[in-house]
């Protein structure tokens, strides 16, 4: 059953510096009032950054007649295909230091596109960048170094078609360039969703995510975008391939799971067949709060090894929740949330309730599906969630450090990794800087076996050296986790800035496997280098 094509609404400017939209973002006096509440910063924030302010030297590569028609050189498209939306990215901006500007942008619309764009870039050693929405926090839309004559920015966002739906097995054929809303679009009228909103929902696409092995904000059960992949279309220079669209196959090993993760660094995922479910009809959802953090930090276990499975089940330390609204008395908040297609959730709240209570908690009122409004907790960290991206980047404009970095590790390591963090990456920060920092934390999805802790670090910076003093904080994080043995990335992918830790995590046989599938896929390595390995 073909789908009815869908487009994001074009009456708003994207932010080619900075987070999300440009009318959201915090205007001059917004940015004062909250720098005012970090000691050192600027006392007025730095401009925002204008295009023709930038050095953009002319293209060093021309396309062939056959190709022009979808590639552009104009200096907006460029600058706006230049990095992703990493603290790093912001302030680079902000400094009129964007790094290497890709030479073109090009815009194809069916895979033949995709394949000559790849020959022609391989024939004449130019880069290219596979492009979806620019949401990336880790350096991994940009190129850096110099190996390459000519950079090529490959914007897949006009292959951005529902196919096909099957509705009898509840799955679609969707274009790798279909961005969250779009997407979302094409299937409503079927009463199907894909279920995956990551926070970057609105400004990412199917196909980054797949790429990134993107998490969603489901905390629990299918909270990554593997597990919802029938089958990937894939074109490389090499060649293309599709692998069989099957409910599940024990046949070797998995050729989606080669490209789930590999960041355009092997091929250019062009479309997939998706697992879809049934659009939620019943809610219930409610906050917890804790006064001690470790039983809190209990509570959550208990709750993922239950069978309960919530849609919800963040954590945030005083800190965060304080940050959000949820909370101003110290205390830890759990903002617990539970829906359903096809049954109501009011008992599977009421018993996860228990469980938090039996270490302490202190429930909320739930919201059910007959009840309105929802908890004054629950409210205030949904405004803060989707709003935070925005704050971050006024808080740059004066001149702060503030940043994200998130893991994953087991139970038995989750207390004392946090604990570590606080401790150590704080230090690390007021040694580069001479001002105490705020380390808040947040669960954002928890496991029967372990969790995925989310830090956000915000320090007041020295004018001018904003790059170097994240770095040294960032260095420090690393070793911290890499020490608990966490992951560098739980959801945010590896990019070019996760690369020196994530050499240390994979093993070094399948690093000789990435060197080989690298090597058969793009022998001429123009496809995003850097990401995954050299």
């Amino acid at each position: 059953m073909p789908a009815t094509p869908s487009h994001p609404d074009a009456s708003r400017t994207r932010s080619w510096w900075g987070w999300g939209y440009a009318d959201a973002h915090p205007d001059d006096a917004e940015c004062i009032a909250m720098g005012a509440l970090l000691p050192g910063t600027l006392t007025r924030p730095l401009p925002i950054p204008q295009v023709t302010d930038l050095p953009i030297a002319r293209p060093a590569e021309t396309p062939p007649p056959a190709l022009a028609h979808l590639v552009t050189d104009d200096p907006q498209a460029r600058a706006a295909h230049a990095m992703g939306k990493a603290y790093r990215d912001v302030i680079r901006a902000l400094r009129g230091r964007p790094g290497r500007i890709p030479d073109l942008v090009a815009r194809p619309t069916d895979d033949q596109e995709v394949a000559d764009l790849l020959d022609w870039a391989g024939e004449h050693g130019v880069a290219v960048i596979p492009f979806g929405g620019g949401s990336s926090v880790v350096g991994g839309v940009e190129y850096r170094g110099d190996t390459h004559r000519a950079v090529l920015s490959l914007d897949l966002t006009s292959m951005n078609r529902v196919l096909e739906i099957d509705t009898t097995g509840r799955s679609a054929r969707i274009q790798a360039g279909a961005l969250g809303p779009a997407l979302e679009d094409q299937l409503r009228p079927h009463g199907l969703t894909l279920r995956h909103f990551p926070q970057s929902f609105e400004f990412s696409t199917l196909g980054g995510w797949l790429a990134t092995r993107a998490g969603g904000h489901y905390a629990t059960g299918h909270t990554h975008i593997d597990d919802f992949v029938q089958s990937l279309h894939v074109i490389t220079p090499a060649g293309a391939g599709t692998s069989w669209r099957l409910p599940a196959s024990g046949a070797g090993p998995s050729p989606d799971r080669l490209f789930l993760g590999s960041e355009g660094a092997l091929g250019v995922i062009t479309e997939a067949w998706m697992r879809l479910q049934e659009r939620p009809r019943h809610k219930a959802s409610t906050s917890v709060t804790f006064t001690d953090f470790h039983q809190a930090l209990d509570a959550v276990r208990a709750i993922a090894q239950s069978d309960l499975a919530p849609a919800n089940c963040r954590l945030l330390d005083p800190g965060e929740a304080l940050l959000s609204g949820a909370s101003y008395d110290g205390s830890a908040v759990l903002i617990l949330g539970f829906e359903s297609a096809t049954t109501r959730v009011d008992d599977r709240l009421t018993d996860a309730l228990d469980l938090a209570r039996a270490h302490g908690g202190r429930a909320g009122t739930p919201t059910t599906d007959r009840d309105a409004p929802a908890d004054t907790a629950v409210t205030a960290w949904r405004s803060a969630f989707l709003r935070m991206p925005y704050l971050r980047d006024g808080l740059a404009r004066m001149g702060a450090v503030v940043e994200t970095f998130e893991t994953a590790a087991t139970w038995d390591k989750i207390p004392a990794l946090i604990d570590a963090v606080r401790t150590q990456v704080s230090a690390a920060a007021l040694k580069a800087t001479g001002h105490p920092a705020t380390i808040n934390c947040r669960l954002t999805h928890v496991y029967p076996d372990g969790a995925a802790p989310y830090f956000t670090v915000a320090v007041a910076g020295r004018p001018g050296h904003e790059l170097e003093i994240w770095d040294d904080i960032k260095a420090a994080a690393n070793e911290v986790l890499h020490r608990h043995h966490a992951t560098i990335t739980h959801h945010h992918a590896t990019g070019r800035d996760h690369r020196p830790a994530y050499d240390l995590q994979r093993p070094e046989p399948f690093t000789l496997a990435l060197h080989a599938a690298k090597s058969a896929l793009d022998p001429h390595h123009i496809l995003n280098p850097g990401v995954l390995i050299g």
